[in-house]
C-alpha cells in the first residue's frame, strides 16, 4: 500500500483528505506543522507529500526545501489556498502546485500520477 503524507495545519483538510484518499487505497500519516512533518518523513518514509504552504512557523516552502534535499526524488504537490505562491521560486521544486478546492479531483489525479 502506497503511503502519503498529508501536512496542512487545519482538521477539516486532514478529515476530508484522509477520507478520500484512504477509500482510494493508500495509508495517510498526518503531520500538522513544518517540525512533525520532517519528523514523520524520517520515521514513515512516504511515497508522496501533500503539503499545504501557509502553515505556523516553518512554511511549506521551507519544508518542501528541506525534503528535497533529503530525498530529491520524492514526490511533493503542493496544496494551497493561496494562489501567490505558485510564483516563489521555492515552489517550483514541488512536482505540483494544486490551489485547495472541495472538488479533489486534480488532487486525486496528481496523486494517481505520481503513485503509478
Amino acid at each position: 500500500m502506497k503511503k502519503i503524507l498529508l501536512v496542512d495545519d487545519e482538521d477539516g483538510i486532514h478529515l476530508l483528505y484522509r477520507e478520500e484518499f484512504e477509500e482510494e487505497g493508500y495509508e495517510v500519516v498526518s503531520a500538522y506543522n513544518g517540525d512533525q512533518a520532517i519528523e514523520k518523513f524520517q520515521e514513515e518514509k512516504p511515497d508522496l507529500v501533500i503539503l499545504d504552504i501557509n502553515m505556523p512557523g516553518m512554511n511549506g516552502i521551507e519544508v518542501l526545501r528541506r525534503l528535497k534535499e533529503i530525498s530529491p526524488e520524492l514526490p511533493v504537490i503542493l496544496s494551497s489556498a493561496y494562489t501567490e505562491y505558485k510564483q516563489d521560486f521555492g515552489s517550483w521544486a514541488s512536482e505540483e502546485y494544486i490551489v485547495k478546492s472541495s472538488d479533489l479531483t486534480e488532487l486525486k489525479n496528481a496523486v494517481k500520477k505520481y503513485l503509478q
